[in-house]
């Protein structure tokens, strides 16, 4: 048996590296370095979370997520979820930075947790969860229920 420790790093592919490192900026990432021999940089936050920008993406998609924007389901990941230390906060400054939830606040069951979803500018998922908080100044909470 292998045993996983952690998540070392997250890869997100791009099709405009400084327009991903703007984004990631928002979130804390802070550019560490950048690969010699690949179209690869790291980026880091405070917490030590490492995401690797991978900036060779072709854009002919017209900005659809194949994951998430199709009718059809392909296998794949679908998103990143990132903990944040208040989801309050997170969508005060997700508004004021401009960049739409395109999912929730959402609860998922009982545990205790809300998260929103949002979009890079390359389509890729990102949630954002954090513990419940009062939300009713900001629209409050929905509870998931799932569509057959």
């Amino acid at each position: 048996m292998i045993k996983i420790k952690s998540i070392d790093h997250i890869g997100i592919r791009v099709a405009d590296k400084d327009r991903a490192i703007e984004f990631y900026n928002l979130f804390d990432f802070k550019l560490v370095r950048a690969a010699d021999n690949d179209d690869v940089i790291v980026m880091k936050n405070d917490h030590d979370v490492e995401i690797n920008i991978i900036f060779n993406a072709n854009n002919t998609n017209k900005n659809n997520n194949i994951l998430m924007d199709e009718m059809d389901k392909y296998p794949g990941f679908t998103h990143i979820a990132f903990r944040v230390d208040s989801i309050k906060n997170t969508i005060e400054k997700l508004n004021e930075n401009g960049i739409k939830i395109t999912q929730g606040p959402v609860a998922f069951g009982e545990d205790g947790h809300v998260s929103v979803f949002l979009r890079d500018p390359d389509r890729n998922t990102l949630e954002l969860r954090g513990r419940v908080e009062d939300l009713s100044s900001l629209g409050g909470v929905e509870k998931y229920e799932p569509v057959n």
